[in-house]
């Protein structure tokens, strides 16, 4: 671990000074500490933002729900409003991590977190996203756990977070605070497909705080879940994994809201199989008609072809349990 200063803001405002001025923020420090150790970032400045005011979860005036930047993973998984209104987001949370972790990790950091690529960890391997310029290692490396969706020449690694999966299938907006004003980013734009400049994976702008994640309010009944795919049962990253949000309405889709990850460089929404259900009745033909197009524009590697034919039945299963047949 290289050498670094550590301060602990005491406002917002004092917060976004540190910030602009070069320092990094941190709360739980669940992955950017992993990541000092390894000297994958080697921050000059630390900046302590948790005892900011940013650890409300409400129902908005317009029925969504907001949660705020520094709720911890496990706080929000067990709210009951994120429970009752979203229990696609509770389950991804639960799902994620391990329940230590859980407690410390904040939903800020969790959408912020880096990819678990192991090229990208390794200091002496060739990564792009590390060293912009320097090689892709897993292009031609071991790649199992690689992307099929949003790929680059420049970079194949897959989001990790799961949570980051359930937002974007609800097509959530992340809050953000800089020195000079507020703004939001709808979350299909804050993170960033790699293109040629991987090391560009979210939409801040120096010195700018998350400051909460909102959803917008969806039409009811809405029945929502995560399904989740990986090599062992607990505290593993996804293969693949499915959020679907479902409105049944009159036998009929009325709302559907679909997003997969552990295949993408982004958390990768299916607006294909959205527009594959909306207007259909539920049935096991459905189900799996609409899920083969989850798989559109997929660019597998030389060992993780299998995750396209993972992702389809990961997707028509996460369809079938939400929304049932008739």
């Amino acid at each position: 671990m290289h050498p670094f200063s550590f301060t602990k803001a005491a406002d917002t405002r004092e917060a976004l000074n540190a910030g602009r001025h070069g320092g990094r923020y941190i709360a739980g420090g669940t992955t950017l500490v992993d990541l000092m150790r390894e000297t994958v970032e080697r921050p000059g400045t630390l900046v302590d933002i948790s005892d900011l005011p940013m650890r409300d979860v409400r129902v908005t005036e317009h029925g969504g729900l907001r949660i705020g930047a520094l709720v911890t993973m496990a706080e929000a998984a067990a709210h009951p409003k994120v429970r009752a209104l979203y229990p696609v987001i509770s389950q991804a949370l639960e799902l994620s991590a391990s329940a230590q972790l859980r407690n410390m990790a904040t939903i800020g950091g969790n959408i912020m977190q880096r990819t678990r690529c192991t090229y990208f960890r390794d200091v002496t391997a060739d990564c792009n996203k590390r060293e912009p310029g320097s090689g892709c290692a897993a292009l031609h490396g071991h790649n199992r756990t690689h992307a099929v969706l949003g790929t680059s020449d420049s970079c194949v690694a897959t989001h990790p977070s799961d949570a980051a999966v359930a937002f974007a299938a609800l097509e959530a907006t992340v809050h953000l605070l800089g020195p000079d004003r507020e703004r939001r980013v709808p979350f299909a734009d804050f993170l960033l497909k790699p293109g040629d400049t991987p090391n560009r994976e979210h939409a801040l702008r120096q010195g700018e705080l998350i400051t909460a994640v909102e959803v917008p309010a969806l039409p009811r009944p809405l029945k929502s879940g995560y399904l989740k795919v990986r090599d062992r049962q607990s505290y593993e990253f996804a293969l693949t994994s499915a959020a679907v949000a479902l409105q049944v309405r009159g036998g009929v889709v009325r709302e559907a809201k679909v997003a997969a990850g552990g295949v993408g460089t982004v958390p990768w929404k299916l607006p294909a199989v959205e527009q594959r259900l909306l207007g259909e009745r539920p049935s096991e033909a459905l189900w799996a008609e609409a899920a083969e197009h989850a798989a559109d524009g997929v660019r597998p590697l030389q060992h993780n072809r299998f995750k396209i034919e993972l992702l389809k039945r990961t997707v028509e299963r996460q369809l079938r349990i939400v929304g049932g047949t008739k």
